[in-house]
């Protein structure tokens, strides 16, 4: 069974501080960048670095193993004619919005890294949503 919820974080605004702080960092990181933003105390390069630090979420490895295992029992090459493929049951068009055409035709074509690499922009333009019921196991949503 999957282990709960051990959130991303917040790549430019947590590099290095944020490493396995899970959601809790990714909050405060987010609302500090929210305040300054607001708050004009950034400008320029600085405002468009903090908001694009704000979108670029990094999952730790071990939340993709666990949202694996509940999708394809952690089959990273699965293919079980549901129409949606690869570890993370990524559906073919989906795939392709995100990008995924650059590694492979489909999910299950692509390497674990590449799955994730994909995920990754998944996550950013659906949210944990994209997986509803094994992001709700492992605890990435309520």
């Amino acid at each position: 069974m999957p282990t709960g919820g051990r959130a991303g974080f917040t790549a430019a605004l947590g590099a290095g501080l944020g490493a396995g702080l899970g959601a809790a960092f990714t909050a405060v990181a987010v609302a500090l960048g929210v305040l300054l933003l607001t708050a004009g105390l950034l400008s320029g390069a600085q405002a468009r670095a903090a908001t694009a630090a704000m979108t670029a979420t990094v999952v730790a490895d071990e939340v993709w193993d666990d949202l694996a295992e509940c999708e394809s029992g952690g089959d990273w090459r699965a293919d079980t004619g549901n129409g949606y493929f690869g570890g993370l049951q990524i559906w073919p068009p989906t795939w392709e919005e995100a990008g995924g055409l650059r590694f492979a035709t489909r999910p299950d074509r692509a390497s674990r890294r590449q799955q994730t690499t994909v995920a990754e922009e998944i996550l950013r333009m659906q949210g944990w949503e994209a997986w509803p019921a094994c992001a709700r196991e492992i605890g990435m949503i309520d």
